[in-house]
């Protein structure tokens, strides 16, 4: 079983593997939303700070803290954020170190020690702001080690889950990329443990998965499913889609799932 800060990366830190692991993009930042949304530079270190977007509409509904995909950044979704604040959410947006305005070089164990901190930070401004609605983490592909990492350590703290195109096992995901395993002295066991992660969260978890996703297969998503601890889940599979248009081809069924989950965690 995982544990809080025993788990080890630095096998997945080697420089020939985080080139192929992260795709950062640079952005100039923190910039004006002129109400469209807040951009906000969140301490993670001494001098390093992670860039966010909050798009923030309703102070009792609920929050979605994201984290994305590895070759995304958060004003790619800038659109997204204004179609859940219809439905009555709250979008918190948040990149890597390296990524848009934040600082930094992304590696796997900053980008695993980090989340604590945003969501930290996350609660604090909520409370700060007077924004009372419950929290939901999500984490899309890459972002769902981060997601995973706080439903297991943090889950007391977190009302709701959602994992978008997430993978069960790290493995054949390197090898995909072009890693091998073993020869960089990876053991799964000892690595990410998304599917033993998730067995620890109890509380209603959503899973959405491209039906022919082709750089994480659907069965990754069946298998977070069925290893879900939770009693309250939903298995979303959106038809014909594949890794990057998933939006596109299924953006009804996605939204109507995310909404389901919130108005579920609003009533209760």
């Amino acid at each position: 079983m995982h544990r809080k800060g025993l788990t080890d990366y630095a096998a997945l830190d080697r420089p020939d593997v985080l080139m192929l692991l992260f795709h950062p993009r640079k952005t100039p930042g923190p910039v004006n939303g002129k109400g469209r949304f807040q951009e906000i530079l969140i301490p993670v270190e001494d001098e390093v700070h992670i860039g966010a977007r909050f798009h923030m509409t309703h102070a009792k509904g609920p929050t979605i803290l994201f984290f994305h995909g590895n070759g995304e950044i958060v004003s790619d979704y800038d659109d997204i954020g204004p179609l859940f604040n219809r439905l009555g959410i709250n979008f918190m947006a948040v990149d890597y170190r390296g990524y848009g305005c934040s600082d930094g070089t992304p590696t796997v164990t900053t980008m695993m020690a980090d989340c604590h901190r945003i969501l930290d930070f996350a609660e604090k401004w909520k409370t700060d702001n007077r924004f009372a609605g419950p929290m939901i983490v999500m984490g899309r592909s890459l972002g769902s080690a981060s997601a995973l990492e706080l439903a297991e350590t943090s889950g007391e703290r977190i009302d709701g889950l959602i994992i978008e195109s997430g993978f069960a096992w790290a493995g054949p995901l390197l090898r995909l990329l072009g890693v091998d395993p073993e020869r960089i002295g990876f053991d799964e066991a000892s690595g990410f443990a998304n599917v033993d992660k998730i067995k620890t969260f109890t509380k209603p978890t959503v899973i959405i998965h491209a039906e022919f996703d082709h750089i994480i297969p659907f069965s990754d998503g069946e298998a977070l499913f069925e290893a879900s601890g939770a009693a309250d889940k939903l298995l979303v599979k959106v038809p014909g889609a594949n890794h990057n248009d998933i939006f596109m081809r299924g953006l009804d069924r996605y939204l109507e799932a995310v909404s389901g989950l919130a108005e579920k965690l609003s009533s209760v």
